[in-house]
């Protein structure tokens, strides 16, 4: 999944998310439209050259093809690994002003089983924190929840993506988000370890360790630098990759971000990207809801996974 200079390709964004940003282009949003969006996007020609999994919401999970095939089906079909977003999202976390904890623990055994019976290969868990109030009860909270849903993962078949964000908004520094990056993962692979999760199974999938958006950039070495820090303080040799999400960095930034990561030397871990808006936003923009303009936005699609994989090669 992280190796083989591919990456994963998130297209899971809620039903609500997913027909904000369609209006926002001036679609009406639909079910219809959504499993159209989505089929646009896995069936781009040569998908697979750049990306080894697709992670789809469960709507998009249970919908099928205009061939009839469903989206697990037609995903392995063109040599993409299916898997599907578990969490029910996040609510805020009582007692912790502005901290929020991910939910959706609640059924996921049962869930995960039918998941996998249809065709899941992976899943993936987010869990959100900001710089200024992500303390080490919330990191320890939602780390927690994102080991025990790890764990329930490994137990059905499934590899589970675990996912710390921490978020870029706001004009904070490079060190609070290393500072702050460092907590959250310290405290994640605690408690991966005392839920008896196997590591080697696992693909974490961390922030990059940059400014907030509303602060000065700084050059992408010094992100890399930073964040190898951080990783090589915090995640384990046995990890096997690291998939790295975009946070709402641009496409350029992600990918500059990647680049100096992957040459950094002594990595015990492959390094690749799971990038969302970064990817994707340029074919929403040119499919704008018609089918005469797929070909158009497959291509910018394809060309922004192309760009992500040399990033790691």
């Amino acid at each position: 999944m992280t190796g083989g200079g591919r990456g994963i390709l998130a297209a899971d964004e809620s039903v609500r998310t997913m027909s904000a940003r369609m209006k926002a282009e001036g679609v009406p949003a639909s079910e219809a439209a959504r499993r159209d969006y989505r089929e646009l996007l896995l069936t781009a020609g040569g998908l697979a050259e750049s990306v080894s999994g697709i992670i789809l919401c469960d709507e998009t999970f249970g919908q099928r093809l205009s061939d009839g095939r469903t989206f697990p089906e037609a995903a392995r079909e063109l040599g993409v690994l299916p898997g599907i977003k578990v969490d029910t999202g996040t609510t805020p976390l009582p007692g912790h002003d502005r901290a929020l904890v991910t939910e959706g623990l609640d059924g996921l055994g049962a869930r995960l089983a039918s998941y996998a019976e249809r065709g899941a290969a992976f899943a993936k868990w987010r869990a959100v924190f900001g710089v200024r109030s992500a303390d080490t009860y919330t990191a320890r909270a939602n780390g927690h929840t994102l080991a025990r849903y790890a764990a329930l993962c490994q137990q059905h078949g499934i590899v589970p993506i675990v996912e710390p964000e921490v978020l870029c908004d706001g004009d904070h520094g490079l060190p609070a988000c290393a500072e702050t990056t460092h907590r959250v993962l310290g405290r994640l692979f605690e408690e991966l370890d005392l839920a008896g999760v196997e590591l080697t199974g696992i693909v974490l999938k961390p922030n990059f360790v940059t400014p907030g958006l509303a602060a000065p950039a700084v050059a992408p070495s010094a992100v890399a630098a930073a964040t190898f820090e951080v990783l090589d303080g915090t995640v384990p040799p046995a990890v096997p990759g690291i998939a790295f999400l975009s946070g709402g960095h641009r496409t350029v930034d992600a990918c500059a971000f990647l680049r100096e990561l992957s040459a950094v030397p002594g990595r015990p871990w492959q390094v690749t990207f799971s990038f969302g808006r970064a990817l994707v936003s340029d074919a929403l923009h040119l499919w704008a809801g018609d089918a005469a303009n797929a070909p158009r936005a497959q291509e910018a699609l394809l060309r922004n996974c192309r760009e992500a994989a040399e990033a790691t090669r």
